[in-house]
């Protein structure tokens, strides 16, 4: 992942538990909550496909050491 990137998933991760907080606490009002909870969803999916990429990402340089193994 880039700086950038790096920076996006933690502002977006930090954001997701604020809301969780949130909700859990049983203070926030019916509407707010149905806010909260689809601003909620929108950061998990986020932060699941900044994941996604990072583990792709991951399989690629492992399958390109693997083979530098083979070759050696």
């Amino acid at each position: 992942m880039t700086g950038k990137t790096d920076k996006d998933f933690e502002a977006s991760l930090k954001k997701l538990e604020q809301i969780v907080r949130e909700l859990e606490s049983g203070d926030v009002s019916l509407n707010d909550s149905l806010l909260r909870f689809e601003e909620g969803i929108d950061l998990y999916k986020k932060c699941r496909q900044t994941l996604e990429s990072a583990e792709k990402k991951i399989k690629i340089l492992s399958d390109s050491l693997k083979e530098i193994d083979y070759k050696e």
